[in-house]
């Protein structure tokens, strides 16, 4: 395959799915690393992707922009595995936790497949996988059904219907963003819609979410700022934001060993 037809088909599969992972394309292509991250540069520099840490991502996010699991997941992994490990240190045996669809609520769950007597709700199936994966008999896991989203969320009537009669001691809600005048956000109108279901279940509104999350706004708000509990994010997060949210009454946790 000459360079400018890899290229394309690596343009095309950013554009499918919202990101690629420099090792899927290194087996999917069958040329080395090196070749890969060429065109990667070569593609980032005409302005047709963005790369990021292990791969690249598609340009031009919006309010209405809503990236693939696959591209988020490729985005301040660091920051996220931070994140995702102090978030677990929240978690008691015994209780019931909801988990929104997220790459960091994803992260998350790879933390919790050891707690006893742990009840999940979710709407991800890529969060159920985790679980599934990992069985416990003592653990229960209930997936919503709905209309599956790019981020692979589950959302929609059927989602809300099942969550509607739930309640949970805390809910790890995955953002796309968070500011002061929008709040927690999405770029998904139905997702916000199952996603307000979920806080609306929860005792605790837990948000974990990198500083890239800031002043990040998506076309519709899931809550305020102030109806976090903790809001855990990294050492990244601007001044600003933690003012905001000091303001608020919203507790928040840097995590250690963020960048």
């Amino acid at each position: 395959m000459l360079a400018q037809q890899r290229q394309q088909t690596i343009l095309e599969r950013v554009r499918s799915n919202g990101g690629v992972r420099v090792a899927d394309l290194v087996r999917e292509l069958g040329v080395s690393d090196m070749t890969i991250r060429r065109d990667l540069e070569v593609l980032a520099e005409r302005g047709l992707l963005e790369k990021v840490h292990g791969g690249a991502t598609a340009l031009g996010p919006g309010s209405t922009e809503e990236p693939g699991f696959t591209a988020k997941s490729a985005r301040q992994q660091q920051e996220k595995a931070a994140i995702a490990r102090h978030a677990a240190t929240l978690v008691r045996p015994g209780t019931a936790v909801a988990l929104s669809a997220g790459t960091t609520t994803w992260a998350l769950a790879h933390h919790l497949i050891g707690v006893p007597e742990l009840t999940v709700i979710t709407n991800s199936i890529p969060v159920a996988e985790v679980f599934h994966r990992n069985p416990r008999t003592d653990r229960t896991v209930v997936l919503t059904g709905g209309v599956r989203t790019p981020s692979d969320a589950l959302v929609g009537p059927v989602a809300v219907a099942a969550i509607r009669r739930l309640h949970v001691d805390t809910l790890f809600l995955g953002v796309h963003g968070m500011s002061v005048r929008a709040g927690f956000t999405t770029p998904n109108l139905l997702e916000s819609e199952t996603d307000r279901e979920l806080v609306a279940a929860a005792h605790r509104l837990v948000v974990p979410a990198d500083h890239t999350k800031w002043n990040t706004v998506g076309i519709s708000t899931i809550a305020e700022l102030s109806e976090a509990h903790v809001v855990i994010s990294d050492a990244g997060l601007p001044e600003e934001a933690r003012t905001e949210l000091a303001e608020r009454a919203v507790e928040l946790i840097i995590a250690e060993g963020s960048p």
